[in-house]
């Protein structure tokens, strides 16, 4: 298959009606112009899988640029959403259809990146979220993801300087 046979949506499809059950009239936001492909999309609540493919396809393609360009609509349910955009025809498209086709196979297009964003989170949830006695709860429960040292790095785990567990598993 040649890489101009993949194919991804276009845009203005995806915004007449994103989900299925929904409409343009939910969304606030200039309608785009008929030749922009959706690459990827994202919302508030995108996870850290979501994140790290957008930013890894946006650098890919080489930023924001006057053939890439993210369309942002506002919407009632989730506040907001975004789509990473390519200009059909452009040099961009090819590398968008090689992006588009690496997801068909695999849903992780940078595992470090992913990887990365992942325990970014996990350590914020765990110094933001959890309290001194869910912290000693959680590894209590969960003690087979722990490998501590010493006395004092369980201690500082605990007070929530940082998080040593599998990322994935706290941030599910």
């Amino acid at each position: 298959m040649h890489i101009s046979d993949i194919k991804i949506q276009l845009l203005r499809d995806i915004v007449s009606n994103p989900s299925g059950f929904d409409s343009l009239s939910n969304y606030i936001g200039a309608v785009p112009e008929s030749d922009w492909l959706c690459l990827l999309t994202r919302n508030r609540d995108s996870g850290c899988l979501t994140e790290s493919n957008w930013r890894t396809a946006l650098k890919e393609l080489g930023g924001e640029g006057e053939d890439v360009e993210i369309h942002r609509f506002g919407h009632w349910a989730c506040g907001w959403w975004e789509a990473l955009a390519v200009r059909d025809g452009s040099p961009q498209a090819d590398i968008a259809r090689e992006i588009h086709a690496s997801l068909s196979d695999y849903p992780v297009l940078n595992d470090e990146d992913f990887s990365e964003l992942e325990n970014e989170e996990a350590q914020r949830v765990w110094r933001d979220c959890y309290r001194e006695k869910d912290r000693l709860q959680y590894i209590r429960e969960n003690r087979s993801q722990f490998e501590f040292s010493s006395f004092a790095d369980v201690r500082a785990c605990v007070r929530g300087e940082y998080f040593c567990g599998y990322a994935s598993e706290l941030i599910q």
